[in-house]
């Protein structure tokens, strides 16, 4: 299981990124074995402003359909439009090509509150 120490993770089995006050998010290696083949990404919600919690958009695989939580409250500044041709991207490299979002972070005092690689393990009995 690939669960990289730079990043912070989500109980919602997301990744983020945080560089400056823009974060990347994706799902964790762990969620998309869990899911299976990913089959469509979909996120409906660009250049909107949401809260840390919010639905942000869905992930289908093959036998179901997965809310998408937002970790950070901020504005949806960019969708992984790569995905929506090559959704399989997320399964393949899910921490790299397989991103889903960019937010602008309305409050960074939130990134604190994410969980490190080694929480995020013991989460999910890695």
């Amino acid at each position: 299981m690939n669960i990289p120490s730079e990043l912070k993770y989500t109980k919602d089995h997301e990744w983020v990124s945080v560089d400056a006050d823009i974060a990347t998010i994706g799902i964790t290696d762990f969620a998309q074995s869990e899911l299976g083949d990913i089959v469509y990404v979909e996120v409906e919600t660009l250049d909107e402003t949401l809260e840390a919690d919010e639905i942000f958009g869905t992930v289908e695989a093959v036998k179901t359909v997965s809310d998408l939580f937002l970790p950070l409250s901020g504005e949806i500044i960019e969708f992984n439009e790569g995905l929506e041709d090559e959704p399989e991207t997320v399964n393949s490299d899910p921490y790299g090509a397989g991103w889903m979002i960019k937010v602008k972070i309305s409050n960074p005092e939130q990134v604190e509150g994410l969980m490190s690689a080694d929480d995020y393990k013991a989460l999910i009995g890695a």
